[in-house]
């Protein structure tokens, strides 16, 4: 494969793409929204990069290997910002906006599933809908690069040089 043909396959992540390690809120909603995933029999994983070079804020698999994507908003102003999550829809079964109990919901698209989160826990409010089936190829291409990407953050719980290695490497 040509390097160019690899840059498509992967581009990078656009750079209003912001980790959600930056805002204290959105994290507080990716603990409740995991820990209800978790329950729900769900694994989820944050900040999952798409073949499309978005970064989904958390992407979950369930057992039988249906693929879930969450969207987080954690103000007003970062949902009007942010207008990238129906890029989506062409890597997921279900998809849901997750945000505060607070948030103004009604701004928030009628036809996406509707998490409510706090740090402890959340609740789904309104039902995710349910896209069009995956193709083959692509849900196995999305579980492999799911499995491959958990385990190197896990490898790097141990050894924090994991992750400066595989960065380097194409996932």
């Amino acid at each position: 494969m040509a390097v160019s043909d690899k840059a498509q396959d992967h581009p990078p992540p656009p750079a209003d793409d912001a980790p959600l390690a930056t805002d204290p809120i959105a994290l507080e909603i990716l603990r409740g929204t995991s820990r209800m995933l978790i329950d729900a029999g769900l694994v989820p994983i944050a900040e999952f990069t798409l073949p499309n070079g978005r970064r989904a804020d958390i992407a979950a698999l369930d057992r039988n290997g249906s693929i879930t994507i969450i969207e987080i908003k954690s103000s007003l102003a970062d949902f009007r910002a942010d207008q990238k999550w129906p890029e989506y829809a062409d890597y997921c079964d279900h998809f849901f906006f997750a945000v505060r109990p607070d948030f103004p919901r009604e701004i928030l698209p009628g036809d996406c599933g509707l998490i409510l989160a706090d740090r402890y826990g959340a609740e789904i409010i309104r039902p995710a809908w349910i896209a069009p089936a995956l193709p083959p190829a692509r849900r196995k291409m999305l579980t492999l690069r799911f499995a491959r990407i958990a385990a190197l953050r896990l490898a790097a719980v141990s050894d924090p040089a994991v992750k400066d290695r595989s960065e380097a490497k194409d996932l």
